[in-house]
Formats: C-alpha cells, sequence, structure tokens
C-alpha cells in the first residue's frame, strides 16, 4: 500500500481547475505535515494556506515550472493548480533558515502523500523568488518562504519508466504530451557491504 502511494505520488504538471481544494483539506495535509520529523525538533516551519481562487491566481506567476522543458510552457492554459501551500520559516522561532533544509523536503512530501491518499496530487516547486513572494503576499518579515508546494485534481499522464547506468534521467514529454519520468534501476540504488 505504501509503495502504491509512493508510486501514484508524481510531481504533477496540469490539473482539473474544475477542481477546487477547500481550505479543510489543506489543513488536512499540514495536519499530516507537523508530525514529520524535525531536526533538533526545531519546527521552525508556518504554511500560508491559498486555496481561494484570486489567491491562487497572484501566486501561479510567482512559480517557474518544468526547469527541464524551457521550450514549454507548463503548466498548459486550463490546466494550473487550485491551491498552494507555502512553507515558511519563522525566523523568530529559529533564524538559521540552512539548518532545516532536510525538513522541506520532509513536510512537503508528507502533504504530497496525505494529497494523493485524498485522490489528489502536487508538486514541489523550489523555482521561486522568495522576495517576491513575501512581497506579493505582503507577509510578516518573520515569514521566510522557503518552498512552495502546489495541489490540485491531476490531469495528465505520466508513466515511469526504468533506466540503466548512464543512461539519460531527464524527464521528456512525446508528441501526446505524455509525461515520462526516467527512474534509476534498484540494483543501481543500492550498495552491499
Amino acid at each position: 500500500m505504501m509503495k502504491d502511494l509512493v508510486r501514484k505520488s508524481r510531481s504533477w504538471r496540469g490539473y482539473d481547475e474544475t477542481r477546487r481544494i477547500s481550505k479543510e483539506e489543506l489543513l488536512e495535509f499540514v495536519d499530516c505535515a507537523r508530525f514529520a520529523p524535525s531536526s533538533v525538533n526545531g519546527q521552525p516551519f508556518q504554511y500560508v494556506l491559498a486555496w481561494k481562487k484570486e489567491d491562487v491566481d497572484r501566486i501561479q506567476p510567482l512559480t517557474g515550472w518544468a526547469r527541464a522543458l524551457p521550450q514549454m510552457k507548463l503548466p498548459h492554459p486550463g490546466k494550473c493548480p487550485t491551491a498552494f501551500v507555502i512553507i515558511c520559516q519563522n525566523t523568530e522561532w529559529d533564524p538559521d533558515l540552512g539548518r532545516y533544509t532536510r525538513d522541506l523536503g520532509a513536510v512537503a512530501q508528507t502533504m504530497l502523500l496525505a494529497a494523493t491518499e485524498a485522490g489528489l496530487g502536487g508538486i514541489m516547486i523550489g523555482n521561486f523568488s522568495p522576495e517576491r513572494v513575501h512581497a506579493t503576499l505582503e507577509l510578516p518579515e518573520k515569514l521566510q518562504p522557503m518552498l512552495i508546494v502546489a495541489f490540485g485534481k491531476p490531469d495528465e499522464t505520466i508513466v515511469l519508466t526504468e533506466v540503466g547506468e548512464g543512461e539519460s534521467l531527464k524527464y521528456y514529454r512525446d508528441g501526446n504530451d505524455v509525461h515520462y519520468v526516467p527512474k534509476r534501476r534498484l540494483q543501481d540504488v543500492t550498495v552491499e557491504l
């Protein structure tokens, strides 16, 4: 069951915009994330929730998508996410922005797994300007945007493929807009002692 959930939790870049995400759903995702491990149990993150269309529309242009496909505009028009969670570090709780970078992945993946379990999906977005996000959303000075997670109802096809040693790991799309994600083989990522 866990393996199936992980395989279904992809980095979605196309969503059904008619399926709005509710505040309650976002709260459930964050409620799961707050139980994730934290370095020295510092728990420095606060989560900015955006589910109202006008807020989502303000955030979307601040994000960069699919750097490996520079010739393509993703998400395609009409396929944008319908919610965002901006993971911010509260610098009053801990000003060291470098200490908790590993924790970001843990809380983001926990939210994405919760979304997948609910029949939804999302993507972690690191391609953004924290200063622009901070200014546009008029966040309190103490909140430093660290990572953005987009959510929605996936509306695209993603295919996982296995690649051998030395083969390209670059994701790509075919002529039918199917998104392919190469994954290293189990025998290539494990080392026995």
